[in-house]
């Protein structure tokens, strides 16, 4: 969960792992504990601390002090990232591919905590190899490094580049995206699986009928007429 380090400021903290590591003595056994923090001002900085104490507490305010002392600023595109990178730290590899608006951040806990602080909320991941949460916070900041700007690669390369496939799809998500005026309220999408259920569709057989939906009583039909006797001669 992210909790603001600094009223005063707009950077936020989030505490990604706790470890607690034991050395045995003649006594008995000294806990230490180790805490992994990623902080960020959700505008395009962020910086990872790593720390150790003998209390959580002061490990996590120690983590804290160094990711602020490291913050570094990545290129964005409105609330994704400019181009698809792959980053690798030991064992671990992450992709993040961007996404168009009202995605979302599909990642696991460590990966959603880095893209989270810096700022991004439409952006698709990928994690290969090692689970480790150190590891994989790592190499997200590895693929974060290698993020470029299209007016940066126009610099580099001397020459003028159009509006890429990204930029056109999030300018046109966000142009179908509805504007939502002042005062209207949110509905809740209508439950149309449970309607057709009812009326037998598809997702499963028709629900027994409820007492209020007994169909009427059918009307008699009318007897055939008994035939009748033959003359007397």
């Amino acid at each position: 969960m992210a909790e603001l380090i600094d009223e005063s400021s707009s950077i936020e903290s989030t505490t990604v792992g706790v470890y607690r590591t034991s050395s045995t003595v003649a006594g008995g056994r000294r806990f230490s504990f180790a805490a992994l923090v990623v902080v960020g001002d959700k505008q395009g900085q962020i910086g990872i601390g790593y720390a150790k104490s003998k209390q959580v507490p002061l490990a996590v305010e120690k983590a804290q002090k160094e990711a602020r002392r490291k913050m570094v600023r990545y290129p964005l595109l409105r609330k994704t990232i400019p181009h698809a990178v792959e980053g690798h730290f030991g064992a671990s590899k992450v992709r993040l591919v961007p996404a168009n608006p009202g995605t979302g951040v599909l990642a696991g806990a460590a990966v959603r905590a880095v893209l989270e602080m810096l700022g991004i909320q439409d952006c698709l991941t990928k994690g290969y190899g090692s689970t480790n949460p150190k590891n994989l916070v790592k190499a997200v900041i590895n693929a974060l490094e290698q993020l470029q700007t299209r007016e940066k690669v126009e610099q580099l390369r001397g020459v003028s580049i159009g509006a890429t496939y990204v930029e056109e799809s999030v300018e046109r998500g966000l142009a179908a995206m509805p504007q939502a005026k002042s005062g209207d309220k949110m509905q809740a999408p209508k439950n149309t699986l449970g309607d057709e259920r009812r009326r037998g569709g598809r997702g499963g057989p028709r629900a027994p009928r409820r007492f209020d939906e007994s169909p009427a009583a059918a009307p008699a039909t009318p007897a055939a007429p008994a035939p009748s006797a033959p003359p007397a001669s």
